[in-house]
């Protein structure tokens, strides 16, 4: 995928955690931020929380900026 802000790569990794938490740093290859994502998305949901980490996995999956 393209690297960057605001690549094709980063856009889609947004779109896919706009569905599900997690799912974008999982395609951008992030295991372990994605799983963070999730979990703690899926527990704060049960407080009506969720929302917060659910905004944040896709801001973090848009602005990502792989070390080079």
């Amino acid at each position: 995928m393209s690297s960057g802000q605001g690549s094709a790569g980063n856009v889609i990794a947004a779109v896919c955690s706009l569905f599900i938490p997690g799912l974008g740093q999982l395609v951008q290859g992030r295991f372990l931020k994605a799983v963070v994502m999730f979990v703690l998305a899926a527990i704060l949901w049960f407080f009506w929380l969720g929302w917060i980490i659910h905004l944040w996995s896709i801001l973090d999956a848009a602005l990502f900026k792989p070390h080079t």
